[in-house]
């Protein structure tokens, strides 16, 4: 179905809803199909008269612009863009992460085409650095533009902690393709999460489903028993590790040591030598590049460490990555990818996209979440076009609070990533995550594409093992 025709569609249940509220009125209605019945005992010429008179008095053009709600709005001059922007990681070592979403949002500005008529205006990317201070200066410099209705980020939670109040302060949405931190959303049990502020949403996975689903994995599927985790700081990677060891312990195994690197760690020595000495089974290091790829490569050089398995996520599931040698046997978990035939809100396939992707940027995508981001850019344009009030010389009115209730009410939203519903607290993705083995490092596509386990959320939160393909 093409977008104008869904449009065509939604005007129809409008219409409907319409109808049915001025079946629904108060007594005056009573009192107009009284003076509708004698009105049809008169002349016509009465009638007629008397309609005219009631239609003039009570047909009166409804003002322009609306009255603003509580958040505000944007009025967009005739031939003006609808302003949206990107606040993503792409600088530094994590470029790849951020550059491979906003390729996302592009490609669906190009399939979303026009909003009612106005073009829209990515204006300038912002870095998040994935880091706390580019959360905050990126969104300082956004929430400072003049008319802008949403973003789409970031990448990394860290730096969405900041980045959150300071656009709500401005009425703006934020909606992440890869935020995953569970703090952003709740904790799946009607309780909101720490961090959670109601002009945020996203089409990642939450993490406690990530966490758990590995453990689950580690413990039931690998045999594994004592584990070491590393996180990087990062409340993403802090609050995957540590989501994988609460289910770890609670399934009965135990974490042996549960350490951290920094970011700019190159030497990773010291705390492989530090998790030798609880003697693992594995260890599960859900943390970004470059640190992970020197964590593959040194850690065959520990002793104890010589036959440990090794088990990262869904930060380092790139052909880069995957291309070491060192991560042959290395399994890894993360956000479900198998949805080759699906069909978004356009029409557009994701092996269409992929397709697309490689054509305009001239290689395959760089990470996991562009889907996602394509998704979430497709919402936002779907509630914006939705939202939106026509002004009678080619304006456009949108309030901002509309804006933010219409996400928060999307409901069986098709997606490359799969059908997206948003719940109370924001959480819109379908919650399926797997676990991937890479094989050969001579074909990291395969390995990437290379799914062993499958895990989703329940209907009470709980994690729940699904089948694979």
């Amino acid at each position: 179905m093409s977008k104008k025709m869904k449009f065509r569609h939604l005007g129809v249940l409008v219409l409907v809803f319409a109808l049915i509220a001025a079946a629904c009125g108060d007594d005056d209605t009573a009192d107009t199909t009284t003076a509708a019945t004698t009105a049809d005992t008169t002349a016509d010429t009465t009638a007629d008269t008397t309609a005219d008179t009631t239609a003039d008095t009570t047909m009166a053009p409804m003002a322009f612009p609306p009255e603003a709600g509580a958040w505000g709005g944007v009025l967009i001059a005739a031939g003006a863009p609808v302003e949206i922007r990107t606040l993503q990681a792409i600088s530094e070592s994590v470029a790849f992460l951020g550059v491979d979403q906003n390729r996302g949002t592009e490609l669906a500005l190009e399939d979303f085409g026009d909003v009612l008529g106005h073009p829209v205006n990515l204006g300038t990317a912002e870095d998040d650095l994935c880091l706390g201070e580019g959360g905050a200066s990126g969104a300082t410099a956004i929430a400072a533009q003049e008319g802008v209705l949403g973003v789409i980020g970031t990448t990394c939670s860290g730096a969405a902690f900041p980045a959150i109040p300071i656009f709500h302060a401005a009425g703006i949405v934020l909606i992440s393709g890869s935020n995953t931190n569970a703090t952003l959303t709740s904790d799946f049990q009607g309780n909101a999460g720490e961090n959670w502020m109601n002009n945020y949403l996203r089409t990642a996975h939450n993490d406690l489903i990530q966490g758990a689903a590995a453990a689950i994995f580690a413990y039931d599927n690998l045999g594994l028993r004592k584990m070491g985790t590393i996180h990087d700081g990062d409340p993403y990677t802090s609050g995957l590790a540590g989501s994988f060891g609460l289910t770890f312990t609670e399934l009965g195994g135990e974490i042996v040591v549960a350490t951290s690197v920094a970011k700019e760690d190159t030497n990773m020595v010291p705390v492989l030598t530090e998790i030798a000495a609880g003697e693992p089974d594995g260890i599960y290091f859900p943390i970004f590049q470059p640190a992970g790829d020197f964590i593959v490569q040194q850690v065959g050089g520990i002793s104890g460490l010589e036959d440990v398995q090794m088990y990262g996520a869904d930060g380092l599931i790139t052909p880069d990555h995957f291309s070491l040698p060192e991560t042959e046997g290395v399994y890894y978990s993360g956000p479900d990818l198998g949805f080759d035939a699906n069909a978004g809100f356009t029409g557009e396939t994701y092996t269409n996209l992929v397709a697309r992707y490689e054509a305009a940027y001239g290689e395959l995508p760089t990470a996991a979440f562009h889907a996602h981001t394509y998704d979430a850019t497709m919402m936002l344009l779907f509630a914006i076009e939705s939202v939106a009030v026509e002004g009678p010389d080619g304006e456009l009115w949108v309030d901002r609070l509309a804006l933010r209730d219409f996400l928060y009410n999307i409901s069986d939203f098709a997606g490359v990533t799969g059908t997206l519903t948003c719940d109370e607290f924001g959480d819109c993705g379908g919650n399926v995550v797997s676990v991937i083995l890479n094989l050969d490092s001579d074909d990291p596509q395969a390995g990437i594409g290379n799914v062993v386990f499958r895990a989703g959320k329940g209907a009470g939160g709980e994690v729940v093992i699904l089948p694979l393909g």
